[in-house]
């Protein structure tokens, strides 16, 4: 939080925090936006509803029929439009109607209280339309290309400075804007080891 609030400490964009659903996870989210009087759309991700959806098919559908992936598609479809709620309710009724036993049902009671109990955090269809992600996987992508990749070499031991300054760097080499920074770079560089160091910060002209 304390990043967030030196990058945008008046708030002038819409935050967004993704989480997993994990419930201590989502309690101290909110405890601390409440304790710093944060404005933030928490979004529960994606993925993890679909991991849920998987398993919950499988108690109607075997893994190898065509069934299942269309099942699994057409619920994701409907949470995306917002309607996790109903999802729930007609998994639940068709392991009611199909007389499924509770051990054989357990997962779709599962994947139906998740959807009910995180409905405030998976209102997808608001998300999309304002542009918010919905899923990790970007950030996630992001940590590895940008950090592990680079820091968690066999055998590295970092510095805490010299780790960021690397970052900081593969993060301009990535973003496409290393050129425009090494521009801005070299002037930084004659201004403070140069211009500055003159009166009225004009360099002397050799004679």
């Amino acid at each position: 939080m304390e990043e967030a609030i030196r990058r945008d400490p008046d708030q002038q964009r819409d935050w967004v925090v993704l989480v997993d659903g994990e419930t201590s996870q989502l309690a101290s989210i909110e405890a601390e936006l409440k304790a710093q009087s944060l404005d933030a759309t928490v979004i529960v991700d994606f993925i993890h509803v679909l991991e849920y959806l998987w398993k919950a098919a499988r108690c109607f559908y075997s893994l190898d029929t065509d069934e299942i992936e269309q099942w699994v598609k057409g619920r994701g479809l409907k949470i995306l439009q917002g309607k996790c709620v109903d999802v729930a309710a007609g998994m639940r009724r068709r392991a009611t109607v199909e007389g499924l036993s509770q051990d054989r049902r357990k997962a779709v009671d599962t994947c139906a209280n998740y959807l009910q109990k995180y409905r405030d955090y998976l209102k997808y269809d608001r998300y999309l339309e304002k542009g918010y992600p919905i899923a990790t996987g970007v950030i996630e992508g992001a940590c590895r290309h940008l950090i592990n990749d680079r820091l968690g070499i066999t055998g590295a031991r970092w510095r805490l400075s010299s780790a960021e300054a690397i970052l900081k760097i593969r993060s301009i080499r990535s973003s496409g804007d290393f050129e425009a920074y090494w521009e801005f770079h070299k002037k930084n560089e004659r201004v403070r080891n140069h211009t500055s160091l003159y009166a009225k910060s004009q360099l002397l002209e050799a004679a």
